[in-house]
Parts: C-alpha cells; structure tokens; sequence
C-alpha cells in the first residue's frame, strides 16, 4: 500500500491543522486528562486523512473484455439509461457509491484508447442525489478499443471537493492501472453497451481493479 502522490499537500494541510489545534488544547485546556483525550482525538484524525488517501495493491481481472470496477463501494444503480453526453445512446448504467471508508483511488475499468475526456465544474449535492450525476462537479472520461466502448463518470459528492483525473484523449490505458481519487465521499457512473453481461446487482458491494462489473459480447 502506498500513499496517493497528488494527495501530499491534503495530509500535510489536515497534519498542520491538527498540530496546531494540539498546541491549543495543551494551552488553553487546564484539565490534563481531558486535554490528553482531546490529543488522542487529534491524532487519530490526523492518522484517518492518511489512511484515507491510500492506493491498495489489487489483483488486476480487467482486460478489453472484462470490465472491472473503477472504484470500492456499493452498487446503487443498474438500469437502463440514456448517455447524452458523449455516447448518445441507450446503456446499461451501474452506479457505484463510496462512503468515508472506503478506498478513494479510482482505477481503469478496462483496457484501451482514451476516446473522450472532460471535466465539469458543478454544485455538491449529496452523491445520492438523482441529479448529482449532472449538476456536481464531475470529470467524464471514455475507454474504447475492439470490443467496445465505455463511458464512466467520477462524481463529487457533499464532501467531495476535488476530483483527480489522469484522462488524455489518445493515451492507451490498462485495466487496473490508477485512473485518479476523489477525496471523501463520492460517486462512480458507468455507462456499458447494452448487451454487455452485467455481473452485479443493486445492494452489491465491489472492490476495484477485482469486482468484474460486466463482461463485453
């Protein structure tokens, strides 16, 4: 395991304010024992932001067939629906939502071309939120290669204020390699062809780069 490299200044910034606030507690708080607690508190805030911006290492079962899951969480959406923005065409759509605990990285779905990639400045609504896919900020990215093409979107939730995304239009990209994170709570959009075999269910709950999400025909 190893430690997000765009997430360096997020730690140190939670490190200092923690540090800062234990300086307070032992300044102003008379009481040594609660001041003791107050630390302990401190200190395990500052070692959950570390924790929280991880990159696990992963068995890889993604390929240009299978389709693996970009992020951990639990599926809250299989349905058909229409992509309007790039595909513009009818999918089988799988939503994936991540809470605190879960890990935040994001990884590529499958292998291929980078066909489309854009981000999209927005609100924060709760990553629930029917519209969240549409109006949160959100950065929206497609895969294709001979077998088909998808299209997945990292949406930012209430608590979710920055999107990483490693997209280029024309890059080649292996399946299980890291894509980006997103930073708390969040939300995972993918839009599959339509007779793709879709291995999951609403309710199920995935680990990415290792959940196979749908296999192509």
């Amino acid at each position: 395991m190893r430690i997000d490299k765009d997430c360096y200044s997020t730690i140190a910034g939670a490190w200092l304010a923690a540090l800062l606030l234990m300086a307070l507690d032992f300044w102003l708080v008379p009481i040594r024992p609660l001041a003791w607690i107050i630390c302990g508190f401190l200190v395990g805030f500052m070692g959950f932001v570390t924790w929280f911006h991880r990159i696990p290492v992963r068995k890889k079962v993604g390929s240009e067939t299978v389709i693996s899951s970009v992020a951990d969480g639990k599926v809250v959406i299989v349905e058909k629906a229409y992509e309007k923005e790039y595909l513009k065409r009818e999918c089988m759509q799988v939503s994936i939502y991540m809470n605190f605990f879960d890990v935040h990285a994001n990884f590529w779905p499958m292998t291929g071309e980078v066909s489309y990639y854009k981000y999209h400045p927005g609100h924060y609504f709760l990553a629930f939120h029917p519209k969240a896919s549409e109006l949160n900020e959100h950065s929206s990215t497609a895969l294709r290669n001979a077998h088909g093409e998808i299209f997945f979107k990292q949406i930012a939730g209430t608590f979710a204020r920055r999107i990483v995304c490693y997209s280029k239009p024309g890059a080649h990209e292996t399946a299980g390699e890291q894509c980006g994170i997103i930073k708390f709570g969040s939300r995972i959009d993918m839009f599959l062809p339509l007779d793709a075999d879709i291995k999951v269910k609403v309710g199920d709950l995935t680990r990415a780069c290792e959940t196979v999400i749908a296999v192509l025909k």
